[in-house]
């Protein structure tokens, strides 16, 4: 016991230090579990992959992980992706599997091992690409809701793949049969898990969430004794833990079960990859080195072509497709989950698992800058990206004419909503990159341009000789400089007003130096206009006409 709690220690600690160095760095926490399990292994210190304790420290964490997973794909969230998100991921997943195939028979894998590694290549990480997403703000963009959508059809093609493996037995060989038969039975569960969210267990952990620590404890009980029972039907316990989560799907309460799970969901699976780690460090790369060079250059700048072209033909503009195509530059954590599976399975061997985590490795540490550079590296590259892409965006043909207006207003979601309510819809022309934004604005009546300002081919379409005031809403330093530049540049720029939106004093002293005319600093203007209308209503009657007058936006904005 006294060994197992030092072994302990001694990863936890690595792993802080480790993990403090990748975020300094920028690199999400999967790469350094790698790195973590690599080092121990390498050094000797810990005996990592060869510890029955570690190896169900780690099953259980791909448990939780899945058990998450089956908590937030319900009926509605399907429902949501639209047809544009289905056709690219849908797309994606078959050239990236053909390609990789056929790249992996070229290097004289096995057929077996090519099609482990291509699937492999396929999915991309929800994890790390909705993290850096969100550090952008870009998680209503445009390209950001078609990359969540495809990653969502990534993970619904991963999960029935690894129900589908994880019926079979170890040893027993992709033959029809036993595929057919665990398909079936998967079915059956599916069916039978769908009818327990719909009735019972949403009633039953109702009573349980009256106390969080008796929801929690409840929560970790249902999980283990539904992987439990699928383990007796001969699936394995992980997928018992996604069923378990498909079941609380529709629960009101399945929020607050995610939040309790998930950390212990980050201390386990934080194991299963250190373990995994270890186990490449001991692997003869040698063998190797070209396969984990030439997948890890299919998957970082092939995939990105790929949704590239296919992003093309559907007619979305370059710079949209661009980026869309770089959020699926890395392999995914689902991706490791599955050559460990296929491992177990005896379908692949050590080195087949090997390249697939390089190449993890190589890609999700390359990509991570990819995304968090994209605009500056589309810059650089608009021609080679125009070459692979001929599309333009999927909306009506743009008029010039319709689009002369004195004032642009670029973002238009709260701040830039409100603002466009009290200007005059016949001096205004709004440009914003979120659809669901520009369809509201259009039933309103608003003058409506689709993309965002960091698209050259979309700005050289306003007439910006009759622009004389433009207003961005987007609290981007680097976006309002780059705005601002360009809008220098062109005609009737010395008469053209400038207000910017900034989020803090240093950002708004940094557009103030480049030239802006007014920054617009949301918590100070809130501030003073609040000040301006208490001092000038002693009675405080005031607050009853702006209450009334803020729950009408609101319930307008919920209905649209």
């Amino acid at each position: 016991m006294h060994s197992n709690i030092t072994e302990l220690a001694i990863l936890l600690s690595a792993t802080a230090i480790v993990g403090m160095v990748a975020r300094v760095l920028r690199q999400p926490m999967i790469l350094a579990y790698l790195v973590v399990g690599g080092i121990i292994s390498a050094l000797g210190i810990i005996r990592i992959s060869s510890s029955p304790l570690y190896t169900t420290f780690g099953d259980l964490g791909v448990t939780f992980l899945l058990f998450l997973i089956g908590l937030e794909i319900n009926v509605s969230s399907l429902k949501k992706v639209g047809p544009a998100s289905i056709v690219l991921g849908i797309g994606q997943i078959v050239i990236t599997f053909v390609g990789g195939f056929f790249l992996g028979l070229l290097m004289g894998l096995s057929p077996i091992s090519a099609a482990y590694i291509a699937i492999a290549l396929t999915f991309s990480s929800t994890v790390i690409v909705v993290k850096l997403l969100s550090e952008k703000q870009d998680m209503n963009s445009l390209y950001g809701k078609l990359s969540l959508g495809i990653l969502l059809v990534q993970d619904v093609v991963a999960i029935l793949l690894l129900v589908v493996l994880a019926g079979l037995r170890p040893g027993e060989g992709m033959t029809l049969a036993p595929v057919v038969l665990t398909v079936g039975e998967a079915l059956l569960l599916f069916a039978f898990t769908y009818w327990l969210g719909r009735t019972i267990m949403p009633k039953l952990f109702e009573q349980f969430a009256r106390s969080e620590e008796l929801l929690f404890i409840t929560s970790l009980a249902w999980v283990l004794l539904m992987s439990a029972a699928v383990q007796k039907l001969g699936f394995s316990i992980e997928i018992g833990g996604f069923l378990a989560g498909l079941s609380l799907a529709n629960s009101s309460m399945h929020y607050q079960i995610a939040s309790r799970v998930r950390p212990l969901r980050d201390f386990f699976i934080a194991l299963f990859f250190i373990v995994l780690g270890s186990s490449v460090v001991l692997s003869n790369f040698s063998d190797v080195t070209m396969p984990v060079i030439v997948f890890s250059l299919f998957v970082l700048i092939g995939n990105p072509v790929i949704v590239l072209i296919i992003m093309g033909f559907m007619g979305y503009h370059r710079r949209t497709s661009f980026l869309t195509g770089i959020t699926v530059a890395q392999i995914s954590e689902f991706s490791l989950v599955l050559a460990a599976l296929g491992l177990r399975l005896g379908h692949i061997t050590n080195a087949d698992v090997t390249i697939i985590t390089a190449v993890g490795v190589i890609t999700i540490a390359l990509s991570s800058y990819m995304m968090i550079y994209g605009d500056k590296i589309y810059q650089f590259i608009t021609p080679v990206v125009a070459f692979f892409h001929r599309g333009h965006l999927p909306q009506e043909p743009i008029e010039k004419s319709s689009l002369d207006k004195p004032i642009l207003l670029i973002g238009a979601h709260r701040i830039g909503r409100a603002l466009a309510d009290r200007l005059h819809k016949k001096d205004l022309l709004i440009m914003d990159f979120d659809p669901d934004v520009i369809v509201s604005l259009k039933h309103d009546g608003y003058r409506t341009v689709f993309g965002d300002s960091n698209d050259t081919d979309l700005m050289s379409e306003i007439p910006f000789k009759h622009v004389k005031l433009i207003i961005s809403t987007s609290p981007d330093v680097e976006d309002n400089v780059h705005l601002l530049a360009y809008s220098r540049c062109q005609p009737g720029a010395k008469k053209r007003k400038l207000i910017m939106r900034a989020d803090n004093d240093f950002d708004a002293a940094t557009l103030y130096k480049h030239g802006v005319d007014y920054v617009l600093q949301p918590q100070l203007s809130t501030g003073q206009y609040l000040g301006r209308m208490i001092r000038s209503d002693k009675t405080l009657k005031i607050l009853e006409q702006l209450r009334t007058h803020d729950l009408s936006l609101a319930h307008r904005t919920a209905h649209e």
